[in-house]
């Protein structure tokens, strides 16, 4: 009777802890609340890629850096 007594408390224990824990963590986004991720440019002369907004262009060619858009592309190409 005392390993039953002993489970039943483990038990009730248990479910109170899942039970706090689900009302107490804040509600899950649906999927149309997210962000969408930004898009993704890649710079004409190391190949590194960065976001959009963050990146310069000339010539329709993107860039990471002041630096990189003076160089110009690569040669070769990438």
């Amino acid at each position: 009777m005392g390993l039953f007594r002993l489970l039943f408390w483990i038990a009730i224990i248990a479910a109170a802890f899942w039970l706090w824990r689900r009302f107490t963590r804040p509600a899950r986004r649906s999927g149309q609340d997210r962000q969408s991720p930004a898009p993704m440019v890649r710079c004409a002369h190391c190949g590194v890629y960065l976001p959009r907004e963050e990146a310069l262009t000339r010539a329709d060619q993107w860039y990471c850096s002041q630096g990189h858009l003076e160089q110009g592309p690569k040669p070769g190409g990438r």
